[in-house]
């Protein structure tokens, strides 16, 4: 018996023995039952969005042309996912453990140094200091 079915009454169906000797056959292959047969048969139509009388050429092309315009939708919405991970996530995430590896130091500032001037003697070069003030506030030479 089928599941779920137990408990229906069957009815008649008026077709052509030729229609019906095709229709056994083919339940026999899936084996299946005729009731679940039909059932398979009408679900798959309704789900899938075509019709029984509408030409699927010979390769399916209608039915082809459904499933990658579908494909196509999901395509471009993982496309977008992604891209909105990287910039997001990704980048930010990368430029920081960047930041944080990269081994430049830091720019090194110049002392400022005494400036001292230097005069010729006949002796030799001798050095003069600038004045300055002390700790005290006091100038100094």
């Amino acid at each position: 018996m089928d599941k779920g079915y137990e408990n229906e009454r069957f009815e008649k169906l008026g077709i052509k023995a030729s229609v019906a000797e095709k229709f056994r056959d083919f339940c026999k292959k899936i084996s299946k039952s005729q009731s679940m047969t039909l059932l398979l048969m009408l679900e798959f139509f309704e789900d899938n969005g075509i019709s029984p009388a509408e030409s699927m050429g010979p390769r399916m092309e209608t039915l082809e042309s459904k499933i990658s315009t579908l494909i196509k939708k999901r395509m471009n919405g993982m496309i977008a996912i992604m891209k909105d991970i990287e910039k997001s996530q990704t980048k930010p995430t990368v430029a920081m453990l960047y930041s944080l590896f990269e081994q430049t130091e830091p720019p090194k500032k110049k002392l400022i140094l005494e400036k001292k001037y230097v005069e010729k003697k006949d002796k030799g070069f001798q050095e003069k200091s600038i004045p300055s003030k002390n700790k005290d506030g006091e100038w100094k030479r």
